[in-house]
């Protein structure tokens, strides 16, 4: 009976183990801070985790189908840069318009690569990722860019407004995640990037065509970039040309946390979005507690360490590894 306990309970744990710990986080830090579950503080939180939580969800998809994206810190540094200057110049429809185009086709360039090319995809966005950077710098002239009537222009309400009472950004973060959620939970395309990161050789004997469905998961990705660049860019109404720098660990460390397997084929997109928050939350609660802001990373690191460690012993059925 006792026997069938623990196996019960380790399957829970193997399947909800991140919701479990996101619980925990919350009981926790709540004993030590009676701000932190304030709905002020919740609503600040998820407020300030919708970019990294927009950009989780494509990256999400991108690694369920068996693949990395790193470039996604320099894209959003294009991007926000790109849409913000062209603010004054086009207006801000069209500097949408022209922005969400660009990082597409950024997007594609990844797609082109890894799904037709066959190439690596770590080193194909590693790659990206500097030469991304180095666009964005050509194109400002290594000067930071900013909107100069800034009260005056209905693209603040992406990073500054309300719908309902809610933070615009939560909107965008909830809506993003419910649309990829039914895409890949419940259409025939999120069953093959499913079956294109669990056996991609078998996915292709099956007729899929891997290189349309790995092209395509990047265009999503990089749709999600452009997303959160409106958002950060009507946030702060300007942007420094390495605006991004470090979002791409912060994006993956969310995804990792969430429970989606780097080797593909497994993995929600509600749950990076649980992932996201874990880290928000934790950053925020540290911050309540006095600690450094640089301490953050180093707890970043270590939840990011038993994260994996965790999915590796849930799928081998043990903490340790049988080879010594």
């Amino acid at each position: 009976m006792a026997h069938s306990g623990l196996k019960s309970f380790a399957g829970l744990m193997a399947r909800q183990g991140i919701l479990v710990a996101f619980v925990l986080f919350l009981i926790a830090f709540s004993v030590f801070s009676d701000r932190f579950l304030s709905a002020e503080n919740i609503f600040s939180v998820v407020r300030s985790s919708a970019i990294i939580g927009v950009m989780a969800l494509g990256v999400t998809v991108v690694v369920i189908g068996g693949n990395l994206d790193l470039s996604v810190g320099s894209m959003l540094s294009f991007s926000t840069v790109l849409v913000v200057d062209l603010h004054d110049k086009i207006g801000p429809g069209p500097a949408i318009v022209v922005m969400v185009a660009a990082t597409l086709c950024l997007g594609a360039i990844n797609g082109l690569l890894v799904g037709v090319a066959r190439l690596n995809s770590l080193i194909v966005t590693l790659g990206m990722l500097s030469a991304i950077q180095g666009l964005t710098l050509i194109y400002s002239g290594g000067k930071n860019v900013d909107i100069v009537h800034q009260d005056a222009t209905w693209f603040k309400v992406f990073g500054r407004g309300y719908i309902a009472d809610i933070p615009t950004p939560i909107v965008i973060f909830a809506v993003c995640a419910i649309v990829l959620h039914v895409m890949m939970a419940y259409t025939p395309f999120g069953r093959r990037i499913y079956a294109t990161g669990g056996n991609a050789t078998a996915a292709v004997f099956s007729g899929i065509r891997r290189s349309r469905v790995v092209f395509l998961t990047y265009l999503i990705s990089a749709l999600t970039v452009a997303i959160a660049a409106i958002i950060l860019g009507s946030r702060v109404m300007g942007s420094q040309n390495n605006v991004g720098q470090g979002y791409e660990l912060q994006v993956l460390a969310g995804v990792i946390l969430g429970g989606t397997s780097l080797l593909g084929g497994s993995g929600t997109i509600w749950k990076s979005v649980i992932g996201v928050l874990i880290l928000g939350f934790i950053q925020n609660g540290l911050l309540l507690l006095g600690f450094e802001y640089y301490v953050q990373w180093l707890v970043t690191w270590v939840v990011i360490i038993l994260a994996v460690w965790l999915d590796i012993a849930a799928k081998r059925g043990r903490l340790l590894s049988p080879i010594a």
